[in-house]
């Protein structure tokens, strides 16, 4: 009950504030605050009162203007970047070496053996197009099956309107149609026969083959090859695989680390399905990742490899040296997107530099710390990697491979309960792979799903190459090559599969490339307040006078609907009771009248003519009282 008489008294105070009205109250407001123009409005004359009120508005609109500029700019959270230059000691990088070979030829020939003659003679048919001047065995016949899943084609593009495809081991020809035609990447008035793979075709001709078109024979022969083996080898297991790939104690001649000899034990072993078997130094999964003690080349990694390019696959590898990558500890190397090549018969020198990036997260940008918040799942987890932006967006295209093709490719880890996809359990696997490569809006949804990392190193590099061994040194050093690793004295090691590797930092200065936020709430504040201060000459408690307006006019608001409220009221009730109830006076005075009548005319009142029953109390007029109607004022006091 106390609060609700505390209530009330608050309601009437506040009823007796600025005004009653809106106007009085905007007039209050103009009188009183400290903003410039409002007071010379109500204070100056007709005319200036016209000529400050156009002011102030047209200032007023223009402060509302520039807040919303400012107020949209601080909402893009843009970001500027800022470079910093450090010195400290550095871990030395991951470094990923591998073949450019993925396998020993010797070890997987008896695999690829249908898969060569008949690559061999295709290529014999495309050099000697002319039937009867093939030169090939006929009396070993070829295994057509694999042709027939993926051929390779000759298309006849003299006439462009008709182009005529020419079938590698059958002598018709079949004139394609327009579906044929389009999509071929030719030069103007290029002649020749050119090449195309058919991944999908019909088993009864090709007449509905999805053409994949070349300039170049040596670009669709590669590609056929690679399709095909990728099917092979896809069925092996990955022991077999890795047994058939290069192994350390083969490739790893000799290794030192500043002045610490080291030795292919202090590599570990991976499988990397474009180069086989590759081996990592300073990777840091097992053991506290090395720092290096000085810059320049005498404290860095020193390597001699043996490529072996006399076992390299012939149609597989068309480059022969050491594919090379530098990373972090704990990355996995994609080597086919950042590695570099060594070249076989040379001394590659690489001089290191180190840039950190550190990107500002959510909202400033779309980055991630570790990947936990990206809706592909990482299929590179299974190596206890990090996260990077390349594996998930190879994660992202093998989950669609598997959604869309029914099966896993070769080059990627494979989910759970997946196969990898081959020509006999899956035939149309290589249309369906080449058609979900080729696709835009495949690789915009994966763009999309996946996120940049938000601290990332990477490592520059300076790269610089001589002849080695030189004329005057090479056969001293082949000999003792030779004989640690084959315990020979003969020399099986030559210029074109010897490389010698330098790794180095070549200074400890890094870069730091950072980010920050070019629009904070303190840049905010401060422009909302320049622009209103320079526009209206206000400040914050200008903004409070204002929002004090605006509370009471709510509470007049309030009071108003709270009148007319008990006003609808009072209609209601009259409209219930059209006629005024009588007043205690009117009917004292009607009772009187009612008296003296009776007493001139000698009859008694009604009251005395018929005295009440035995029992029956007499009336009380003290309780015909009318109470009045409880009207709230403004000017009332509940006190």
């Amino acid at each position: 009950m106390n609060l609700k008489k505390y209530l009330v008294r608050a309601l009437h105070r506040l009823q007796k504030g600025p005004g009653y009205t809106y106007k009085e109250l905007l007039v209050w407001y103009c009188d009183n605050t400290n903003t410039h123009g409002p007071k010379r409005i109500i204070k100056e004359g007709p005319k200036k009162k016209l000529i400050w009120f156009f002011l102030t508005l047209l200032f007023a609109s223009l402060v509302f203007w520039q807040w919303g500029i400012l107020i949209n700019t601080y909402l893009s959270y843009n970001v500027t970047s800022s470079l910093s230059i450090g010195f400290k000691t550095m871990k030395f990088p991951a470094v990923t070496v591998c073949n450019a070979n993925p396998f020993k030829y010797s070890e997987v020939k008896h695999l690829l053996k249908e898969l060569d003659r008949l690559i061999e003679a295709a290529l014999e048919r495309i050099l000697q197009p002319t039937p009867g001047n093939s030169s090939e065995n006929m009396s070993l016949p070829l295994n057509l099956e694999l042709w027939n899943q993926i051929p390779l084609v000759l298309i006849d593009e003299h006439d462009k309107d008709n182009p005529i495809i020419l079938d590698i081991f059958e002598t018709n020809q079949t004139a394609g149609g327009n579906e044929t035609a389009a999509g071929n990447e030719t030069a103007a008035g290029n002649e020749t026969n050119l090449p195309a793979l058919c991944p999908q075709c019909s088993h009864q001709g090709s007449d509905n083959c999805t053409y994949r078109n070349f300039t170049s024979a040596a670009q669709a022969v590669t590609e056929w090859y690679i399709l095909q083996s990728t099917s092979i080898l896809s069925k092996v297991p990955l022991h077999e695989r890795i047994r058939m790939g290069y192994q350390a104690e083969d490739m790893i001649l000799a290794c030192l680390y500043g002045a610490e000899p080291c030795n292919y034990k202090n590599f570990t072993q991976i499988y990397h399905p474009d180069h086989g078997n590759c081996y990592i130094f300073n990777w840091g999964m097992d053991e506290e990742a090395l720092n290096s003690s000085n810059p320049g080349a005498e404290f860095g990694l020193k390597l001699i490899l043996d490529i072996s390019q006399q076992d390299y696959i012939p149609y597989l590898s068309s480059a022969a040296g050491a594919r090379l990558m530098l990373h972090q500890q704990k990355s996995f190397p994609f080597l086919k997107d950042q590695g570099i090549y060594a070249m076989a018969g040379t001394e590659t020198s690489i001089g290191v530099l180190v840039d950190e990036l550190e990107r500002m997260g959510y909202p400033y940008s779309d980055c991630t710390m570790n990947g936990s918040d990206v809706p592909v799942k990482n299929l590179y987890s299974q190596y206890n990697t990090s996260y990077s932006i390349q594996a998930c967006l190879r994660s992202c295209f093998q989950n669609h491979m598997v959604e869309i093709c029914g099966c896993g490719h070769y080059m990627f880890p494979l989910p759970e309960g997946v196969n990898y996809c081959n020509n006999e359990d899956n035939p149309g696997w290589a249309y369906c792979y080449s058609s979900l490569r080729s696709s835009i809006k495949q690789r915009q949804i994966c763009i999309d799903s996946c996120k940049e990392t938000c601290n990332d190193t990477q490592y520059k590099m300076t790269i610089s190459m001589a002849d080695w061994p030189s004329e005057a040194s090479e056969d001293w050093i082949f000999h003792i090559l030779s004989y640690e690793r084959d315990m020979s004295t003969n020399v099986t090691l030559d210029r074109n599969g010897i490389i010698k590797l330098n790794i180095y930092f070549q200074e400890y200065n890094y870069r730091t490339i950072s980010e920050s936020a070019a629009t904070t709430i303190v840049w905010l504040l401060s422009n909302l307040g320049g622009q209103f201060g320079f526009w209206m000459g206000g400040s914050v408690l200008c903004l409070i006078e204002f929002g004090e307006i605006i509370i009471d006019s709510l509470w007049i608001t309030i009071i108003n609907v709270i009148g007319w409220c008990k006003g609808l009221k009072q209609r209601r009730a009259q409209a219930r009771y059209p006629d005024a109830p009588p007043t205690v006076s009117e009917l004292v005075e009607a009772h009187t009248n009612l008296g003296f009548q009776h007493e001139a005319t000698g009859a008694l009142p009604r009251d005395e003519a018929l005295p009440p029953e035995p029992g029956t109390p007499p009336p009380n007029y003290d309780s015909l009282r009318v109470q009045p109607l409880d009207v709230l004022s403004p000017d009332s006091d509940a006190e």
